[in-house]
């Protein structure tokens, strides 16, 4: 089963709020996610970014491929992402 760890869209119109989340690659990630891995709030200045680290990194271990955007937020934070898992 390959999994990504994307971000899904929730909060209000105009209001948005994502959560960071691992999916399998079949499925949309609006409800069957694997787990809830952490949050990204772009409207404050600065943004708000909460990232559970050692389930990310275990996620990883297991070949869960991060999206670009998600790529961004974990080497922002400074959560490594191997280079075979870019692209």
């Amino acid at each position: 089963m390959a999994a990504r760890i994307r971000l899904v869209r929730k909060g209000r119109r105009n209001r948005p709020f994502f959560r960071i989340v691992a999916v399998s690659d079949e499925k949309d990630g609006r409800g069957d996610v694997l787990e809830i891995l952490g949050y990204y709030d772009p409207l404050p200045d600065p943004a708000i970014v909460k990232i559970n680290k050692e389930r990310v990194l275990y996620w990883m271990s297991v070949g869960a491929k991060p999206t670009e955007t998600v790529r961004h937020l974990l080497e922002k934070n400074g959560i490594p992402v191997p280079e075979n898992l870019k692209k």
